[in-house]
């Protein structure tokens, strides 16, 4: 489990195309890594495989590069981490599995200050699960929603976050993962089993 609190941005360092998918060859200062290890890459739950010196390998599948972002990674490009919260860790946030429900896209950016309105449209079949100030986590990173339309929600993005995690590099256009809130999803099932 994770929070939506990014640690690091990371660097891709190099993207190889594999019978699985894609290994991703991302440079950061997290220490402490070991294979078998999970990590959020902009949101995604990978495992990693390989512990090169300065980083981390990870394979990511066929399944998860049709339902993330992750298959537009090139070389140079900074990506979201955070490891898993520990049993004893302080829990911020909010309960983000890894487990991206869709790609969204960057739909404006508006200033506000030295903060940032961000208007995402997100796909039709996750957009009831995303409420006003509720959760949800854009490329790993634990936001509250500020407003939702049809098929799109608002976020606001502090100085900080535009500063340590990826949306401050993000523009109009752009993709982003879109994790909804695990407790929605539950709910809907149950009212289904209910019928």
């Amino acid at each position: 489990m994770f929070t939506g609190i990014v640690e690091s941005l990371g660097s891709v360092r190099g993207v190889t195309v594999t019978d699985l998918g894609c290994r991703l060859d991302i440079e950061t200062e997290l220490s402490g890594l070991d294979i078998g290890d999970s990590i959020a890459v902009n949101g995604v739950c990978l495992t990693v495989v390989a512990c090169p010196q300065g980083g981390f390998e990870a394979d990511v599948v066929h399944e998860t590069l049709l339902r993330t972002d992750l298959g537009a990674l090139e070389a140079g490009m900074s990506v979201d981490l955070e490891r898993p919260l520990p049993a004893s860790g302080r829990f911020d946030g909010h309960i983000v599995q890894g487990h991206v429900d869709g790609v969204g896209h960057v739909r404006a950016l508006e200033p506000e200050g030295d903060s940032l309105r961000m208007r995402v449209g997100v796909p039709e079949a996750i957009a009831p699960y995303v409420a006003e100030k509720g959760s949800v986590a854009v490329d790993g990173v634990s936001l509250t929603v500020t407003s939702v339309g049809e098929d799109w929600f608002e976020v606001a993005l502090i100085p900080h976050t535009l500063e340590v995690t990826v949306l401050g590099l993000r523009g109009p256009g752009d993709p982003v993962n879109i994790e909804v809130d695990v407790i929605a999803k539950y709910l809907e099932r149950l009212m289904e089993m209910k019928r």
